[in-house]
């Protein structure tokens, strides 16, 4: 892919960033308001907090967790990091379409399940524990960036130096 010129790395990078957090935000919203219907002795509570589970279940889990995933897809293959040059980004990737698979076809309908039936089981408290979790490793790994090049990413390195170093050769003068 052609590298994505500076405004545009730049905005995407603040829409990808901003898109993640407020997965991260959603996520701890769904965990409060599962543990809110799972350890509440009150029905109309339990109701309440799944009605609004499936609201953001419906609303904004797929968006927002399709948002995170093209984001970071055309961020990562836009720019010198790629796709699969570095270990921390490839980890990222796999962990974001892991999440966002699991988020649009197992927990969105147990929280449609759940609001059917007025209240929640362990699952609803569990699910968005494990995927904060994820997400606040993803953050890490964002921030850190652990890890060395791809086996890849070692080939590319190499050949693009070695690529500068005939280069340099061909701009000396020879007489």
């Amino acid at each position: 892919m052609k590298p994505l010129k500076r405004r545009t790395r730049r905005s995407l990078l603040v829409i990808h960033v901003s898109v993640s957090v407020s997965w991260l935000g959603l996520t701890a919203g769904l965990l409060t308001l599962g543990i809110t219907a799972f350890a509440t002795g009150d029905p109309v509570t339990a109701q309440a907090a799944t009605r609004a589970m499936k609201i953001f279940g419906d609303w904004l889990v797929v968006p927002v967790a399709l948002a995170a995933l093209i984001s970071g897809l055309i961020l990562s293959l836009g720019t010198p990091w790629g796709l699969a040059r570095h270990r921390w980004v490839w980890t990222k990737f796999w962990l974001t379409l892991a999440t966002t698979g699991l988020s649009i076809f197992l927990l969105r309908p147990a929280i449609n399940e759940a609001a059917e039936r007025g209240g929640v089981d362990i699952s609803l408290v569990v699910a968005p524990s494990v995927a904060t979790a994820a997400y606040l490793l993803m953050t890490a790994i964002s921030v850190l960036k652990p890890w060395g090049p791809t086996r890849r990413g070692r080939r590319l390195r190499v050949s693009t130096r070695s690529v500068k170093a005939v280069d340099e050769r061909s701009l000396r003068r020879t007489a």
